[in-house]
C-alpha cells in the first residue's frame, strides 16, 4: 500500500512502513520536521527536517577580507562556522528563503515519486545567478526508508563548486534527551549523546574533508532516537557514493548540526553534479551497511518505465550525471 493526498501546500504520504509530509511552501525541501514516522516502532524524526538543501558555495581565499554579505568564518564567527574559508556562489538558502517550490507527484507501480526544483536567483560576484537545483524523493511500499537525490546544473565556472544539505537532518535536543547515540562511518565510531552538551564549531570535532581524510568504504551518518526514555531505532542518512562528499561535520550549536557539502570539483557552465542518498529507519548499523552495499556507487537516480507511471529506479554513476542531463 502506498498513497498520498495533497492538502494545500503539504503532500501527505503513507506506505506500509512509514508516514511522511513534504511541504512545498514555508520551510521547504526534503521531508518536513517531525513528520517522518516509523510504523514499526512509532519513532519519528527529532530535527528540522530530512534531506534539507541550502545554497551553493566554493572555497574562499583565506588571505582576503570577507566581503559584506558573504559567508562569515573565523574571528567572532569561528564558534558557529569555524575557521574554514568559504564563500557564497549563489543563493538564497532554499530551505528558509525559497518560500515556495514547484513540484510534481508521480504515482508508479509500487513507487511514489515527488520532484521539487528551484533556480537560485541571487549571485555573488564574480558569479551570476541562474543555477538550477532538482530534488527527487522516492517512496516504496514496504521500505522504512526513502531514496533522495539532488542534482545541480550550474551556470558558473568554479574551481570547486558545492552545495550544502542536512543529512539525514539536524537533531533537536536538550542535554541529549531525544537521542541515545550518533553513528559516523568515517572513521567508524559511535558517539554518546553526552558528547553534545556543550557548543563546539564544525572544525572542533567530527569533521570530514575529502581532500584531507581517507575515503571511507561507506558514508553513513545516523542517530538513535529515544523511545520512552529507552534506545529506539536508528535514523540514518546514507550517501551512496562516498566520494561525492566534499566536506561533512557533526557539531553542537544548541542542536546537533549534521551537514554535508556535496561536489567540490571544478565546474563550467552547463555542468551537472549531485548525490543520491537513502534516508530512513534501521534497527542496526549492519542493516545500514547492507543497504549501502546494495546501492553503493549511485550519484543519482533515474526512473524506469513510462514517465507517467514508472516501474522502478536505476542508479546513475558520478561520471554519468552530465551525460544523463544532456540526454534528457
Amino acid at each position: 500500500m502506498i498513497k498520498h493526498t495533497i492538502e494545500g501546500s503539504t503532500i501527505h504520504i503513507e506506505t506500509d512502513a512509514i508516514k511522511a509530509d513534504i511541504r512545498t511552501e514555508g520551510y521547504t525541501s526534503g521531508v518536513a520536521a517531525g513528520t517522518f514516522i516509523d510504523k514499526k516502532t512509532g519513532a519519528r524524526d527529532v530535527g528540522f527536517g530530512l534531506s534539507i538543501v541550502d545554497f551553493l558555495l566554493e572555497p574562499a581565499d583565506p588571505n582576503q577580507p570577507v566581503e559584506k554579505g558573504q559567508y562569515e568564518f573565523g574571528g567572532k564567527f569561528a564558534g558557529v562556522h569555524g575557521d574554514i574559508p568559504k564563500r557564497y556562489v549563489e543563493g538564497p538558502q532554499i530551505c528558509t528563503q525559497a518560500k515556495k517550490l514547484q513540484f510534481e507527484v508521480i504515482e508508479g507501480d509500487g513507487l511514489l515519486v515527488v520532484r521539487q526544483w528551484f533556480t537560485w536567483h541571487q549571485g555573488y560576484a564574480p558569479h551570476r545567478a541562474g543555477s538550477r537545483w532538482e530534488q527527487t524523493l522516492i517512496f516504496t511500499e514496504q521500505a522504512r526508508y526513502f531514496f533522495s537525490t539532488d542534482r545541480v546544473t550550474t551556470v558558473n565556472e568554479s574551481p570547486a563548486l558545492y552545495f550544502r544539505v542536512d543529512m539525514p537532518g539536524h537533531i533537536k535536543h536538550s542535554g541529549g534527551d531525544t537521542f541515545e547515540h550518533l553513528y559516523l562511518s568515517y572513521p567508524e565510531r559511535t558517539i554518546p549523546s553526552t558528547d553534545f552538551t556543550m557548543n563546539f564549531p564544525p572544525d572542533g570535532g567530527n569533521l570530514y574533508q575529502r581532500d584531507r581524510d581517507p575515503l571511507p568504504e561507506r558514508f553513513i551518518r545516523a542517530y538513535q532516537v529515544k523511545l520512552d526514555g529507552k534506545p529506539g531505532p536508528w535514523l540514518a542518512g546514507i550517501t551512496l557514493e562516498a566520494s561525492d562528499v566534499y566536506e561533512a561535520w557533526c557539531h553542537e550549536r544548541g542542536y546537533v548540526c549534521l551537514i554535508e557539502e556535496l561536489g567540490g570539483r571544478p565546474t563550467k557552465p552547463g555542468d551537472t553534479f549531485g548525490a543520491a542518498y537513502i534516508v530512513g529507519w534501521f534497527d542496526s548499523v549492519a542493516d545500514m551497511n547492507l543497504q549501502y552495499d546494495l546501492h553503493g556507487g549511485w550519484s543519482g537516480i533515474e526512473l524506469n518505465g513510462p514517465k507517467n507511471r514508472p516501474t522502478g529506479i536505476v542508479g546513475v554513476k558520478q561520471n554519468e550525471l552530465t551525460i544523463v542531463k544532456k540526454r534528457s
